[in-house]
């Protein structure tokens, strides 16, 4: 019988990892073709992995809440072709990689019906000083675990490198005995320090706040849910990624905001679905990306890569108060009224946790609506991989000079601020606030006269 391996499957260019929820089946289980295996989150939205062939679940390899690289195995499932050699117990496969210096990888096998008691291989081909993420430092730190000991845990990353998975199951196979701590000598470090874990993360400013694991005076423990973890991270990586430089402007959307209170009830009525000033900004939008296509763009090591379609994703708030960007693909293929009720299917299935995978995968670009929560202006996070994210403020009536032809006058006119961050080893300073302009000036220049 052939055994076929289960992968972790791509789910858009920004993802490089999901986290397993749930299991479905379990070894020995029969399972269909295209029949959910497991239950998938990252930091955008949860999934279903089905099955891509039908047969028996030979082995699962990774446990709940583990994190797994896109690509890799997850599962094994024996098919019915035809072999005659014996049946086998169904097991539990649990790899434990090699060095980079072995060109095959060797797992641990323990039968599902007995638990077993494992040791960890160190790892004699580790090339000294190799890198250690601030990650796998602040766990070994608080783990209590020697540098001596981190450098004898294989690697199964890149170079060889420690993962996040490689201290954990370390960790955890020596506290259930099967492994020892390596002996330490005088020149070994016994503990990380906290503040050297603080300065790799803080470009070298070292600080003790999040060391701190005891609190004082009346306060309350708020553990992260895991939406908002995954959110965190992913905030944190693009920071440390990208440059960011963020422009301001603003503009006097006077004449959009008159059209859509004049059209909004007919709007509704003829095309039953609600007209929001969100379509009417990514219309804009994607007028300015044409002009200026670099913006639309996405950074591959030294390569600049220009992104022909344009997929606009927009910032949407969730009812626990969790953010998620849906995308509305093709967005310069819709007019304003399929632009329209794009934004609101996706905003209400956004809320009502019905998206898909590939409704929050591929965006080029994103928008987010400070101003729906009062803000005036922000200054957005890039949302990786794209370079640029547009916010726009709450709309005002301001007096503001206006000219005539009759003079400078002062008039009463609805105002907005717009803010841009953008990643500043792609789009330099002119261009980010040439695009910028070049937005408002779209708004400004709406035409009140326009049929939708």
């Amino acid at each position: 019988m052939a055994i076929v391996d289960l992968i972790m499957p791509k789910l858009g260019e920004s993802i490089m990892e999901a986290t397993i929820l749930k299991w479905h089946k379990q070894p020995g289980d029969t399972v269909k073709m295209d029949e959910t295996v497991l239950d998938i989150a990252t930091d955008k939205v949860d999934s279903e992995v089905p099955s891509t062939v039908a047969g028996i679940v030979e082995a699962i390899l990774y446990n709940v809440n583990d994190v797994v690289p896109i690509g890799t195995a997850i599962a094994r499932i024996r098919t019915a072709a035809a072999s005659g050699a014996p049946e086998s117990n169904p097991v539990l496969v649990i790899p434990v990689a090699a060095s980079n210096n072995v060109s095959t990888q060797e797992a641990i096998v323990v039968e599902t019906i007995q638990p077993s008691t494992t040791t960890i291989k160190s790892n004699t081909n580790v090339a000294p000083n190799r890198f250690y993420s601030p990650l796998v430092l602040n766990i070994a730190a608080s783990e209590g675990v020697s540098m001596a000991e981190l450098e004898a845990i294989p690697g199964t990353g890149n170079e060889g490198r420690v993962t996040k998975k490689d201290i954990l199951q370390y960790v955890s196979t020596r506290k259930a005995g099967g492994a020892k701590p390596v002996s330490v000598g005088q020149n070994d470090t016994m503990v990380i320090p906290l503040a050297k874990v603080q300065q790799d993360t803080n470009g070298g400013n070292a600080t003790t706040a999040n060391a701190i694991t005891t609190y004082t005076g009346n306060v309350e423990v708020i553990e992260m849910d895991r939406m908002r973890k995954l959110i965190a991270d992913h905030m944190v990586r693009s920071k440390h990624t990208s440059p960011h430089v963020t422009s301001f402007t603003e503009a006097d959307v006077t004449n959009l905001v008159m059209w859509r209170d004049k059209v909004k009830k007919d709007f509704e009525k003829r095309e039953n679905t609600k007209i929001t000033f969100t379509p009417l900004f990514i219309e804009a939008i994607v007028r300015c990306i044409k002009k200026f296509p670099l913006i639309n763009c996405s950074l591959d090591g030294d390569k600049i890569i220009v992104k022909k379609d344009i997929n606009i994703g927009m910032a949407t708030a969730l009812p626990s108060g969790n953010l998620i960007v849906p995308v509305i693909k093709n967005a310069d293929q819709l007019n304003l009224v399929g632009l329209a009720k794009q934004v609101n299917s996706l905003a209400d299935n956004a809320r009502n946790a019905k998206l898909k995978v590939d409704d929050t995968t591929g965006g080029t670009f994103t928008l987010t609506n400070v101003g729906t929560f009062g803000s005036l202006m922000g200054t957005p996070i890039i949302n990786q991989p794209q370079v640029a994210i547009l916010a726009v403020g709450a709309i005002k009536k301001r007096p503001v000079v206006i000219e005539t032809p009759h003079g400078d006058s002062i008039a009463i006119r609805h105002m907005m601020y717009l803010s841009m961050s953008y990643d500043h080893r792609i789009v330099d300073g002119s261009l980010g606030a040439t695009f910028l302009t070049a937005v408002a000036k779209e708004l400004e220049n709406f035409n009140g006269d326009r049929e939708y």
